[in-house]
C-alpha cells in the first residue's frame, strides 16, 4: 500500500508507473467511460506514442466482455477500468476484466474511489494488481488516498525525491490524514451491510416518487448492478442544469461540461447510446450514510415542482 494524496494521484501512480516501468512497451486498455483522472493519464500516454484502446459500454453502461476479449491481447501492458462509475454508479465486471489482462500477463488497475466504502471490495475477488481509494469518498479527510500495490507488481514514481513510501511516493507523509483515512476504512467495514441497505433502500424511494411524479423519467445506468447510493435520472423535454436552477436546496451534479458559456452532454451518458439532446436533461443524484427519509421526500418534491416549471416556461 502506498498512501497518496488522493485518488487522482494513485490513478496517476498505477497508470503512468506501470507503462515507465514496461518502458512504455505495449498498450494500455481503458473504457470509454473513465474519470478524468485516468482519462487523461491515459491520453497522456498517448500523446507520448503509447497504444490506448478504450472499450465501449452497453445500454446500462458495462464493459462488454466480447468486446474486451478481442481487445485485451499479448501486446497489453496494462488493463486499467474502474469499479464504479463516477456517474452513474454502474459497476463494472473487474473480476471477469481481470482474468482476460492477466491470461496475457497484463497488469491490471481499478479506480475504486466510488465503490469502496458501499460495496465489498477485496482485492483477492477482484483479482486486481492495483487499486485506486480516495479517503473523501468514505468519509476520510480531504486530500489523503492510497493505491494497493500487489506483490511483485512492477511499477515506477512519476514524481522523484527522497525514498518515501518505498521510493514509489517521495514527501513527507500526511499522517493525522493516513490515520483518518485507517479510521474511516474501519468504520465502513463495520457498518458496510446495515448502511449500503439504508442507502439502497431510500435510494429506491426517492427514484420511485421522481418515476411518479414525471411522466417519462429514465435512468441512466444499470438497474441493479451499481453503487446503492446514487441514481442517475433523464429528465425528459429540459436540460439537468435547469431542473437544478429550479431546486436550489437540492446538491446535485449533471455531470455534463461547460466551455465558453455552452453546456455539452455528459460523455458517459451518450456513451450509453442516448443522443445528447436527450442525455442534457440527465442529474446525477447520490446518498449519504445519513440522509434521511424526510430529505428524501423533499428532494423528490423540489426535483419534481422544478421539472414541471422548466417545462411551461419552455
Amino acid at each position: 500500500m502506498v498512501f497518496t494524496s488522493g485518488g487522482t494521484e494513485a490513478n496517476n501512480l498505477a497508470i503512468r508507473g506501470v507503462m515507465e516501468a514496461s518502458g512504455q512497451d505495449g498498450r494500455v486498455v481503458t473504457s470509454v467511460v473513465e474519470h478524468p483522472a485516468t482519462e487523461r493519464p491515459c491520453a497522456w500516454l498517448e500523446g507520448r506514442g503509447a497504444p490506448v484502446v478504450r472499450l465501449g459500454v452497453d445500454r446500462h453502461g458495462r464493459v462488454g466482455l466480447d468486446e474486451a476479449e478481442r481487445t485485451i491481447a499479448p501486446d497489453t501492458t496494462l488493463v486499467t477500468v474502474m469499479h464504479a462509475n463516477n456517474e452513474t454508479g454502474v459497476l463494472q465486471p473487474i473480476e471477469a476484466l481481470a482474468r482476460l489482462g492477466h491470461a496475457v500477463h497484463a497488469v491490471v488497475h481499478t479506480d475504486a474511489a466510488q465503490s469502496l466504502g458501499k460495496v465489498p471490495v477485496k482485492v483477492d475477488n477482484l483479482g486486481v494488481d492495483l487499486l485506486s481509494v480516495a479517503g473523501h469518498k468514505l468519509y476520510a479527510p480531504k486530500g489523503v488516498g492510497a493505491l494497493y500495490i500487489r506483490r511483485g507488481t512492477r511499477i515506477a514514481p512519476f514524481t522523484l525525491g527522497a525514498g518515501h513510501e518505498r521510493g514509489l511516493r517521495p514527501g513527507t507523509e500526511n499522517v493525522a490524514s493516513i490515520v483518518g483515512l485507517g479510521v474511516a476504512c474501519v468504520a465502513a467495514e463495520r457498518d458496510l451491510d446495515e448502511a449500503a441497505a439504508r442507502m439502497q433502500r431510500l435510494r429506491e424511494a426517492l427514484w420511485e416518487r421522481l418515476v411518479a411524479a414525471i411522466p417519462g423519467l429514465r435512468l441512466n445506468g444499470h438497474p441493479e448492478l451499481r453503487v446503492p447510493n446514487t441514481v442517475n435520472v433523464r429528465f425528459p423535454g429540459v436540460t439537468g442544469d435547469a431542473v437544478l436552477a429550479g431546486a436550489p436546496e437540492v446538491a446535485a451534479s449533471t455531470g455534463s461540461a461547460c466551455h465558453d458559456g455552452h453546456t455539452t452532454a455528459s460523455a458517459v451518458v451518450t456513451a450509453m447510446g442516448v443522443s445528447a439532446e436527450e442525455a442534457m436533461g440527465s442529474v446525477r443524484l447520490t446518498l449519504g450514510r445519513h440522509t434521511s427519509e424526510d430529505e428524501i421526500e423533499r428532494a423528490a418534491t423540489a426535483l419534481s415542482r422544478a421539472w414541471r416549471q422548466s417545462v411551461e416556461a419552455r
